[in-house]
């Protein structure tokens, strides 16, 4: 088997993340043109294409594969460093900018659970890059090889991966008193809620949707809907009287005790069984994170079903 240079595999990766040439040849501090000749070294040695040159710039199969190799490299480069301090503190160097631990998170869990959980290994140095998306669609970081795990929906293990049971994260419908009392006096129904805004964290999510389906039995719904990419975006929409949003509890619970925020469906809730996703490698690091993430996870979350 060949052996790939380390520096052009974490070119084809800066490529990839910065997401072009002259971007990646400023984080690896060489210039466009070295980067585009280490770049070709490596298509020439692999004896194929692995960036497809398009807008924006795609690993292509091959690629991927060596994407995937390099953060597994990464991680052993991590793994090392560790074992280092705990020999020789004065002996591990600082991190670089290339030698990131990227995992995927989804912007509900980063907003309240996940980042607590993650505190204790960012404060001792761990070199972090949490990624955010929809918790239905973060399994496509860890497929693709961009994430060594993700936090995610997905209840079935992806090749190559293994998986833990988190718990469910409990969805409640919420909205301003004043809000609620002038359009849902009586709360949310089957009859009110096309009238209703609804403040969805983007398109791809249908968080909204399926929590009134479910509430109302209902197999098809069709909502009015703004978008505010963020967790704590919407909750801030909501405050404001944009209308009602479907967001989980622990968000939002200190609000609706303080009278902040109303509950206008208490009759009904969702939960959402959540999943960690990581490679199935012998890592003290890979192990750290999911020790870190599972225990906070089951003490905040309920028990999955």
């Amino acid at each position: 088997m060949s052996t790939f240079d380390p520096a052009a595999l974490e070119c084809l990766a800066a490529i990839v993340e910065e997401g072009g040439f002259e971007r990646a040849a400023q984080r690896l501090s060489i210039t466009q043109s070295a980067v585009s000749q280490r770049l070709r070294a490596l298509e020439a040695q692999v004896g194929t294409v692995l960036i497809v040159r398009s807008r924006p710039l795609k690993p292509t199969s091959a690629g991927q594969l060596l994407l995937k190799h390099t953060r597994q490299m990464r991680l052993l480069r991590a793994d090392l460093e560790r074992d280092l301090k705990e020999l020789a503190p004065s002996s591990a160097g600082g991190t670089r900018e290339e030698e990131r631990i990227s995992i995927a998170i989804n912007a509900d869990s980063i907003a309240t659970w996940a980042l607590p959980a993650l505190n204790e290994l960012a404060c001792q140095g761990l070199p972090l890059e949490v990624i955010t998306d929809d918790q239905d669609f973060t399994h496509e970081w860890l497929r693709q090889g961009q994430v060594l795990g993700c936090v995610t929906t997905l209840k079935q293990a992806l090749r190559g991966c293994k998986l833990v049971a988190l718990g469910a994260m409990e969805y409640v419908a919420v909205a301003r008193p004043d809000y609620a009392q002038a359009h849902c006096p009586h709360g949310m129904t089957p009859y009110n809620f096309r009238d209703l805004p609804f403040v969805a964290f983007n398109r791809k999510d249908d968080m909204q949707g399926e929590f009134v389906s479910q509430a109302f039995g209902l197999k098809r719904v069709t909502l009015n809907q703004l978008f505010v990419p963020s967790s704590e975006g919407q909750v801030r929409a909501v405050l404001a009287g944009w209308g009602v949003s479907v967001v989980p509890q622990l968000l939002v619970q200190g609000l609706l005790a303080q009278g902040d925020l109303v509950n206008v469906a208490p009759d009904h809730c969702l939960p959402i069984a959540l999943y960690w996703h990581c490679w199935n490698l012998e890592s003290d690091v890979l192990n750290a994170l999911s020790d870190a993430l599972t225990a906070t996870a089951h003490a905040q979350l309920l028990p999955a079903q």
